[in-house]
């Protein structure tokens, strides 16, 4: 295990305006340390370097997180420990800056679970893991992306749609996206992915707004892409 989480960054052109913060995948259980090779981290690389590209003109940071150990590992919730102190070396480094959340899998319920830290103003989960029960409070008066694989056969779509249905109603506003023919991995469409995310932070920097808030909310949760 690494002592500290891992931060990874790609900067912005120019002044600093937001920052997004990259969470990437796990397992329910392990204890195992994170290296730089593996795999669910890996998947994260090449998305946090897109959104970089398109994004740091519009001086948004990327950050991206390489947590002390694999698993979720309940009741300690290590990633949650993890993406918190991230937060704070953000608060630190950049104490004007929004942060925006991007997570998978893992990561997602990470995402969505610290979207309560008071710089966090938008987040977006993706194939994110949300059992039932998952608590919604944190995304209170957050904006909230939401996309899931159709074929997704380790995380079951149904529970991203019930938990978007039920955080629908404490965010400020929120849409979920179904990915027609992707699996967990995001691999197989990963374009449409690294353009959801894009669109997404463009739209929480205020450069571009998202088409999807024209709809009415109950319109908002099964959106084909």
């Amino acid at each position: 295990m690494h002592d500290v989480p891992v931060l990874r960054t790609w900067p912005a052109s120019g002044p600093v305006h937001a920052v997004t913060l990259v969470l990437h995948g796990g397992a329910e259980h392990g204890l195992a340390a994170v290296p730089p090779w593996g795999l669910a981290y890996l998947r994260m690389v090449p998305l946090a370097r897109a959104l970089s590209a398109a994004s740091a003109r519009h001086g948004v940071e990327v950050r991206l997180l390489r947590n002390r150990v694999r698993g979720w590992n309940d009741p300690e919730e290590h990633p949650v420990a993890d993406a918190r102190e991230a937060l704070a070396r953000i608060h630190e480094e950049r104490p004007d800056a929004p942060v925006f959340l991007v997570g998978h899998s893992m990561g997602g319920r990470v995402a969505l679970r610290v979207a309560d830290d008071p710089a966090v103003t938008a987040v977006c989960a993706l194939a994110p893991w949300t059992p039932r029960g998952e608590l919604v409070e944190p995304v209170k008066e957050r904006t909230v992306l939401i996309a899931h694989g159709r074929f997704d056969w380790i995380i079951d779509p149904g529970e991203s749609y019930a938990y978007a249905a039920r955080a629908s109603s404490v965010a400020d506003r929120l849409a979920r996206f179904e990915v027609r023919g992707e699996t967990h991995a995001m691999l197989l469409r990963a374009f449409t992915w690294h353009r959801l995310v894009r669109e997404f932070v463009l739209d929480a920097r205020g450069v571009a707004p998202l088409a999807v808030w024209a709809r009415e909310p109950d319109q908002r949760l099964r959106i084909p892409r």
